[in-house]
């Protein structure tokens, strides 16, 4: 046993070959197994099950970490779609996205989910989880796991596997049903501490727990803007024909890439008209914010709202948040003494309120210009006033917190949300984190736009999430709309362009792991030919070639 306060990574482990990882923690400190999710030896990560060949410092990393708490939360599907199935033979089950701090997920059987069923499915889970059943994991031949989910009738996962240039996959097994999972999995069943499943629209909610506090639910709250936009795309994918990421690789083998692009920038093009009609029907709108954590495509976004409101005989007027910074020696700081130019403090509230409320009584009002060079504002004659057909767009990561304007100015506000908010799964069983979409987008352009390498990019992630988290998630139900920015076909362009940046990451990076989870997540898509793409096609934004703009 350990000291009670002492954590998984102060813990001093020699890497011992011929034993598993899970042997080795077994032999080295009894009691502590289930509180390790996955282990890391000479900078790649192992599974519990694997076999230990080198030499090295092994580090522990627990469940309350990002990684850990995928690999619980990845466990718990597991369990859920084993015993689902067994209870209801034939059904297909499917784990759909990400809701608050939860998993939404459907059984597609002949008689609608019902709440008697769950509570079936939750008391044979939680008899799994108290058996502490190991999960084995094993590699076989493509043709071997073809053959298994053949005789599963579990087409997702064949055309998946079909279309993938591999010679072998990782599957995992579970009291006889075979699954295949894009990412680690955790030792048993026993690793479940505490979970909870319920009913929830037609489908089901797999509650996992709070990563400060493993033996504490996570809350679960209500997101209902994007369920309405879950809902949306689940119709666009219908009407493109598109389950999942193997039909798709299917469709652009086939020939049939045109359509699905034509289709694709349709929907966008048409959910923007819409947007822009909603504006134009509220007479009182003067001001609009657009908001959305990074990468979501703001920029061309922006135009090409603009160009719909110009439709609807309305003037956008740009206005840049980023003029109202206060000067540098101002700027709030974070914990660790750095400017914090995320904070919405970093903003003269006051003066943009003073503006705005000008510009809405129809006045000229002078506007701040800010010298990134020097730290400060600056005024040189730029003057803004704002017809009677004119609306003004401001684009900024605070767009949708109310401390932004003044009370009186809210009947006047239009407030959207735009984001990669949800993808085609990878297969019925494994979804596509949209953290990831953005991540690949944000690579490519910051290393075709402004010189970065991947390896900056990865290393700044956890800093860029943390601002999103503070300061655009909180707030996402305050919206008046939600805009997907997503395009089914998008990772098939992006991926040429990030595999460049990613394979130029060595081994002695702290982002090596990452690179090589990103890489491997981007082999299951066929390369799709960038000059397919639109030019005023909203991934123009991370691959350039924009009528927007040039880079």
């Amino acid at each position: 046993m350990i000291d009670k306060g002492i954590e998984l990574k102060d813990l001093n482990i020699k890497a011992k070959k011929g034993l598993t990882f899970y042997e080795l923690i077994i032999d080295s400190y009894k009691g502590i197994a289930k509180d390790v999710a996955i282990c890391k030896l000479n900078g790649k990560y192992h599974e519990l099950t694997e076999v230990i060949e080198d030499d090295g410092d092994v580090e522990l990393i627990g469940f309350e970490t990002e990684l850990g708490m995928k690999i619980y939360t990845r466990t718990l599907q597991f369990i859920f779609i084993k015993v689902a199935l067994d209870l209801f033979p034939g059904s297909k089950i499917t784990i759909d996205h990400a809701i608050s701090d939860a998993v939404y997920g459907e059984v597609h059987k002949e008689k609608m989910l019902s709440k008697g069923d769950i509570d079936k499915i939750k008391v044979k889970m939680q008899e799994i989880i108290n058996k502490d059943i190991p999960i084995k994991s094993f590699r076989t031949s493509k043709e071997e796991a073809i053959n298994i989910f053949t005789g599963y009738k579990m087409e997702d996962k064949v055309k998946l596997l079909k279309y993938h240039d591999i010679q072998y996959v990782h599957l995992y097994e579970l009291e006889g049903r075979y699954d295949y999972f894009y990412g680690p999995m955790g030792y048993s069943t026993g690793i479940i501490n505490i979970f909870d499943v319920f009913k929830y629209e037609s489908g089901f909610i797999l509650q996992i727990p709070e990563r400060k506090n493993l033996s504490e639910l996570a809350e679960f709250r209500e997101e209902k803007s994007l369920t309405k936009i879950f809902i949306e795309t689940q119709r666009w994918l219908n009407i493109l024909g598109i389950e999942d990421v193997g039909t798709l690789n299917e469709k652009v083998k086939n020939n049939e890439l045109r359509d699905i692009i034509m289709i694709s920038e349709g929907l966008h093009e048409k959910k923007i008209a819409n947007i822009a009609d909603e504006i134009l029907n509220r007479k009182d709108v003067k001001i609009i914010f657009i908001a959305g954590p990074s990468s979501s495509g703001k920029t061309t976004f922006a135009n090409r709202l603009s160009i719909q409101l110009k439709v609807n005989g309305l003037i956008p007027i740009p206005l840049s948040l980023d003029n109202y910074f206060v000067n540098r020696v101002d700027t709030p700081k974070d914990e660790n003494g750095e400017y914090d130019y995320e904070s919405i403090d970093a903003l003269d509230l006051e003066l943009l309120n003073k503006n705005l409320e000008g510009l809405m009584r129809g006045e000229d009002v002078d506007l701040p210009i800010y010298n990134f060079k020097t730290g400060e504002k600056e005024w040189k004659d730029y003057k803004v006033k704002v017809p009677k057909n004119g609306v003004l767009i401001l684009e900024g990561i605070h767009g949708l917190n109310p401390a932004l304007i003044s009370n009186n100015l809210n009947s006047k506000v239009f407030k959207i949300y735009i984001s990669a908010l949800t993808q085609l799964n990878i297969d019925n069983h494994n979804r596509i984190s949209t953290t990831d979409v953005r991540k690949v987008r944000r690579i490519v352009r910051d290393s075709l736009s402004r010189g970065y390498k991947a390896e900056d990019t990865l290393k700044m992630w956890k800093s860029i999430k943390r601002g999103e988290k503070n300061n655009i998630f909180v707030y996402q139900e305050e919206a008046d709309v939600a805009f997907n920015s997503t395009l089914v076909y998008e990772l098939g362009v992006l991926k040429p362009y990030a595999l460049e940046e990613l394979n130029k990451i060595g081994e002695e990076s702290s982002v090596y792991s990452e690179a090589i989870r990103l890489k491997s997540f981007l082999s299951f898509f066929k390369e799709i030919n960038v000059d397919e793409v639109p030019k005023n096609s909203l991934l123009r934004e991370f691959i350039g070639g924009s009528v927007f703009y040039e880079y």
